[in-house]
């Protein structure tokens, strides 16, 4: 259910919650099944007991009527051995339905994939076919193509965040090109251009970016009011994000560890990370900056980024372990950073208990984040930035993505925290949609009740690399 100021899927009101339900109650009636054919199984020996057998000799048409009464219980129509097989059938066709769903579900995202790499491989047919479906367009309806296109050259900006799928597209066929700029030149850019998908050609092209080792440096504690404010709402924990990106800037990659002390002594750990402040171009050097764009590409394509690295050890710093709480909360690079940190949870790569997950116009489709961390992913409709990995999260039931409708009319302003994403976070907290609620109550950790008596350390740290 959405209200109709957002557009709400995935999470526990979800479809694929729905076929985890449908996995469960597989489960459930194939355990039914067993007991009740192992029931049947001790029931029939009782037809061949030795007491029952002798009673026969004292009274042989007692003991015919207990055997046809009780073999009509065990074998009869609506007898246990019938329903066994009948909860056993019930349970298979179960496992096949959502297997099957589950299936047709990679199977269309890995069509979606191909057709984009088609698109981007045979670029000149699909350039032509472009011309050729703008001049039926045109023939068909030339006063609305005259004013698309006048949109387009009065305000290119506004435009491409009225149609953000053009991002999508674009995207999508990347890797399409990068191959065939492969072919062309003999395999020599294949290790850097190429891919099957928008995921692995991230993985070659962020190799041009080389990532060093993680520098981390204390900074003040932050003790102003929207940093030490215990949090009560999503719109809390965009206002602390919103801070600490403020305070960031090309220069310095900074991020704070808050540690909310509950009334009753709990702690957990909330991280906040920042997006994108250094637009790099590739080069042989170590860039000392963590916020640039190789650490988007390089994400994107699935590493462990020296950022990621960094808010490990700003964590360990913060006095985190290994067990307690952790929500990550990030905008644009930031979300995806939280999200392949998420993905990597509980191992080497990333040893903590990362519970929770916020991000803010993060593409992060592509990050399969692990069933124990609920997501919850905001994105702005006119937001371009979230259309950058080519695909729609999925529909999972610890992911729920929220989409909103904010136009403002630049890339950047559609994309900013306080212009945009503070006002989604708002209607957030309005909203008493299913998946919504499951996600407050799963991370109510990371929020203080009304009227408790919470406090907030803010720890700040400048990341860097080496």
């Amino acid at each position: 259910m959405s209200s109709p100021e957002i557009q709400v899927s995935g999470g526990a009101g979800g479809i694929e919650a729905e076929l985890a339900d449908l996995v469960t109650l597989a489960r459930s009636s194939s355990e039914l099944a067993e007991k009740l054919a192992s029931t049947s199984l001790v029931c029939h020996g009782m037809l061949a007991d030795g007491d029952l057998l002798a009673s026969a000799v004292l009274n042989p048409a007692g003991v015919a009527r207990f055997d046809a009464a009780l073999l009509d219980a065990l074998d009869g129509p609506r007898g246990l051995t019938v329903l066994a097989a009948t909860f056993a059938a019930r349970a298979l066709a179960l496992q096949g339905a959502a297997a099957a769903y589950e299936a047709a579900d990679a199977a269309l995202a890995e069509m979606a994939d191909t057709i984009d790499w088609a698109q981007g491989f045979f670029w000149p047919v699909t350039v032509g076919g472009l011309v050729l479906e703008g001049a039926g367009r045109l023939l068909t309806d030339p006063v609305g193509t005259a004013v698309d296109i006048a949109a387009l050259i009065d305000d290119p900006q506004r435009w491409l965040t009225e149609h953000p799928g053009v991002v999508d597209e674009l995207m999508g066929s990347l890797p399409g090109v990068g191959s065939l700029v492969s072919v062309l030149t003999g395999e020599l850019t294949a290790p850097w251009l190429g891919g099957g998908d928008v995921r692995a050609a991230a993985r070659r092209l962020g190799q041009l970016w080389p990532d060093g080792t993680p520098v981390v440096t204390n900074l003040p504690d932050d003790d102003k009011a929207g940093a030490v404010t215990p949090p009560q709402s999503v719109s809390d924990l965009m206002v602390a994000l919103n801070r600490r990106a403020t305070r960031s800037s090309g220069e310095q990659d900074q991020i704070d560890v808050r540690v909310l002390t509950h009334a009753d002594g709990t702690r957990a750990y909330i991280v906040d990370i920042p997006g994108t402040a250094d637009w790099n171009l590739p080069g042989g050097s170590v860039n000392p900056q963590t916020h640039d764009l190789g650490t988007n590409v390089r994400v994107l394509g699935g590493d462990v980024t020296t950022r990621q690295e960094a808010i490990a050890e700003a964590l360990r710093r913060a006095g985190a372990s290994s067990s307690d709480p952790v929500m990550l909360v990030g905008h644009s690079q930031g979300g995806m950073v939280a999200a392949q940190a998420a993905h990597d949870a509980r191992t080497p790569a990333f040893d903590f208990n990362v519970q929770s997950v916020v991000t803010a116009g993060s593409p992060i489709a592509r990050a399969d984040v692990p069933p124990s961390v609920q997501v919850l992913a905001l994105e702005n409709a006119h937001d371009i930035v979230p259309h950058l990995d080519s695909r729609e999260n999925d529909d999972d039931p610890n992911v729920t993505t929220v989409v909103f409708d904010r136009q403002l009319g630049s890339i950047g302003e559609n994309h900013g925290i306080g212009d945009a994403y503070q006002y989604g976070a708002e209607a957030v907290d309005r909203s008493d949609d299913p998946s919504i609620a499951a996600f407050r109550a799963h991370s109510a950790p990371f929020f203080a009740r009304p009227g408790e008596k919470a406090t907030v350390v803010a720890h700040v740290y400048e990341i860097g690399r080496k």
